[in-house]
């Protein structure tokens, strides 16, 4: 059990995580409903909620939009207030509406496909997931929206904080391809003081995404990560071609890199990925979601849908890879 709690902390902990994007807009708008400023678009929100001093914690609202008819999102918008930290977006299925932040944890009942899946991660303060033309996520009538926000105050006065979410819809004629995400990430961190690097790491494209369209990319680490380097390759000990490796790194507004037209993974192929840090802290400093703890893994948008996936390799039970949903050890990490 010790094993699967330390895969289980990984999986509860990729949503303390960011991405950004590279193609902003601006809509206004808040509540539930159309926003004004982007024909046909929705707008949800969370909070307000004031936030005292010092306080860091995870916290969740579930609302419906009030679409009477089936939405093609193809653009989504998010909007953070001055202490969040990240911000998950999830389309999830039929349940009654909590309109009051709750605590809550990252990923509850979301790997689960019948029960909802996330559609986009946000660090910044203001940032546009946009899809490619034709690609876009599907919403059902009154679809069931919940936001997860995890927030730290590091003021010393309370905070009021506010998050949006705008979804912004394509034309149903345009719509060809259901969009999704595939999370893959190394827990295996034990960083001394000074410079230290994790990976090269291989990875295996899960055999359902042969043939998927990868169109944007994001890495994420977190104080003392200074790069994230990932490319496709035809095998353990094959050849590479880069897919992300963003010059001047930000950890705290890692760049999400657009591919157009798309890029594959070879056939019997899959991601090899490797993280660098610079711990300045004085102290080793291991994986976890606390900000003095650290973080190696990316994200990559694809189409067409074969579900979203969290993916690990880990190297402290032997060399084993793991994905959710799709193995036997799911139900026992997640609880579902």
């Amino acid at each position: 059990m010790k094993k699967l709690a330390s895969l289980s902390l990984f999986v509860l902990v990729v949503g303390a995580c960011g991405s950004s994007s590279n193609n902003p807009s601006n809509p206004d708008g808040g509540g539930v409903g159309p926003d004004a400023s982007v024909d046909g678009a929705y707008t949800i929100t969370w909070g307000p909620k004031v936030i005292p001093a010092g306080q860091e914690n995870t916290m969740c609202v579930i609302k419906k939009l009030d679409n009477t008819g089936q939405l093609h999102i193809g653009a989504i918008h998010n909007v953070l207030g001055s202490v969040s930290h990240h911000f998950i977006v999830y389309r999830v299925a039929d349940q009654p509406e909590q309109l009051d932040p709750m605590p809550c944890s990252p990923f509850t009942e979301t790997i689960d496909p019948t029960k909802g899946s996330p559609l986009m991660i946000t660090q910044k303060f203001d940032e546009t997931l946009t899809l490619p033309q034709g690609v876009a996520f599907t919403f059902e009538p009154n679809q069931t929206i919940r936001l997860e926000l995890h927030f730290i105050n590091t003021t010393d006065t309370d905070q009021m904080e506010t998050a949006t979410s705008t979804f912004i819809p394509i034309a149903d004629n345009d719509f060809q391809y259901e969009a999704d995400f595939l999370f893959i990430g190394n827990p295996d961190i034990t960083l001394p003081p000074g410079p230290n690097t994790l990976g090269p790491t291989y990875f295996p494209l899960p055999t359902e995404l042969n043939g998927s369209n990868f169109f944007a990319l994001t890495g994420h680490e977190h104080q003392w990560g200074t790069r994230v380097s990932v490319a496709t390759t035809t095998g353990p000990s094959g050849s590479d071609t880069s897919v992300y490796d963003v010059p001047n790194f930000n950890w705290d507004e890692p760049a999400t890199i657009y591919h157009d037209p798309p890029f594959q993974v070879p056939n019997g192929g899959g991601f090899r990925f490797t993280c660098d840090w610079d711990n300045k802290s004085g102290t080793t400093v291991n994986f976890g979601e606390s900000a003095n703890d650290e973080m190696c893994f990316f994200w990559a948008y694809y189409y067409p849908s074969q579900g979203a996936k969290v993916c690990v390799h880990t190297d402290q039970i032997g060399s084993f890879d793991l994905c959710c949903p799709g193995s036997q050890l799911c139900s026992q990490i997640f609880g579902n």
